[in-house]
């Protein structure tokens, strides 16, 4: 008996989610902006650390589940109790 179904080759950058620097794109962008508007703007050059933690704090989350923020984001929409 023939096996039903097909098998397609699919390419890894198809199925993943497109990282920056290993983070989220939106989150990285996000996070380069408030960055540069602290650091060249406010001339607060204490949050240059406080950014590149928050970048490397991310890329651990980031590798071990790529849709880590999505999923929070969706979390942080959903309402705490639906009325009947």
């Amino acid at each position: 008996m023939a096996k039903v179904g097909y098998r397609i080759k699919l390419h890894h950058s198809l199925v993943t989610p497109m990282m920056l620097a290993g983070v989220p794109r939106k989150f990285a962008i996000f996070n380069g902006t408030i960055g540069a508007a602290m650091v060249l703007g406010l001339h607060a050059f204490y949050m240059l650390p406080v950014c590149v933690g928050l970048h490397v704090v991310a890329m651990v989350l980031a590798k071990k589940d790529p849709y880590f923020f999505e999923i929070v984001l969706r979390h942080m929409k959903q309402k705490k109790f639906y009325g009947v």
